[in-house]
């Protein structure tokens, strides 16, 4: 089942969200995660917001554990972790 994941980075803005993806996220950021199917993200009031669509909890749970959140504290000028986290199964997905 489709799970989807949003994190919020108070205070994070373009150039730390930048090299962040850059550094956690295949191909030097252009390239998705295994089992990422969907990655969205921007400016909002107070920060930056990642939203991203996984094949399975599990995906989501592996990149989480195992790169997120062990690099973030390694990359010069990017978001300052943990984020704040809210997760759902996706109970209805609707594409163009």
């Amino acid at each position: 089942m489709t799970y989807l994941i949003t994190h919020f980075y108070d205070g994070g803005n373009a150039g730390q969200y930048e090299a962040t993806i850059a550094a956690i996220h295949p191909v030097g950021g252009k390239g998705l995660p295994a089992g990422q199917v969907y990655h969205a993200a921007g400016p909002c009031d107070g920060g930056w917001l990642v939203v991203a669509a996984w094949d399975s909890k599990a995906s989501c749970d592996l990149f989480v554990t195992e790169t997120l959140l062990p690099e973030l504290p390694k990359i010069v000028g990017g978001l300052a972790g943990p984020p704040q986290e809210r997760a759902a199964e996706v109970a209805n997905l609707l594409t163009a």
